[in-house]
């Protein structure tokens, strides 16, 4: 998969120096959501199709993995400050880590054919890559906040 306009898109709040290219009223207007917004509806996509009996197992995580990097975003978009932000951002990026190590389980467990399973991980990977800069940008207006 090659990059999308989500990914080549302005971060929340811009670079230092440089104002961000469109204005970020709510949490679905940030390219990090948006992109791990894609992610879950893909992980949602191919559980589908995993054995009844993984339903309340490994379906069960993956889900509750995907659900919570952008419910995570969400909720850190909401607080009153930078480092509450972060925080969130933070536990939405361990919660990105969980889902990739569900995608191996799937993989070795015969669930996700190799070629899919990288296209997914590779897309959680790019997620991981908006967040970790989504992250440096809010530390850096914080930063900036106290000096």
């Amino acid at each position: 998969m090659g990059r999308t306009t989500l990914e080549t898109g302005n971060s929340k709040l811009g670079s230092p120096g440089r104002p961000a290219k469109k204005q970020i009223k709510d949490f679905t207007d940030l390219n990090t959501w948006s992109l791990a917004r894609n992610l879950r509806k893909t992980v949602y996509g191919f559980t589908k199709r995993f054995p009844a009996d993984e339903r309340h197992v490994l379906v069960a995580q993956f889900r509750r993995a995907a659900i919570s990097v952008t419910a995570n975003l969400a909720e850190g978009f909401g607080r009153y400050s930078y480092r509450e932000n972060v925080q969130f951002c933070r536990h939405a990026r361990g919660s990105l880590h969980e889902l990739r190590d569900h995608l191996t389980t799937a993989l070795d467990a015969g669930y996700l054919p190799q070629g899919e399973w990288k296209q997914v991980d590779d897309l959680a990977q790019r997620v991981a890559k908006l967040l970790n800069g989504y992250i440096r940008s809010t530390q850096n207006l914080q930063k900036r906040k106290d000096s």
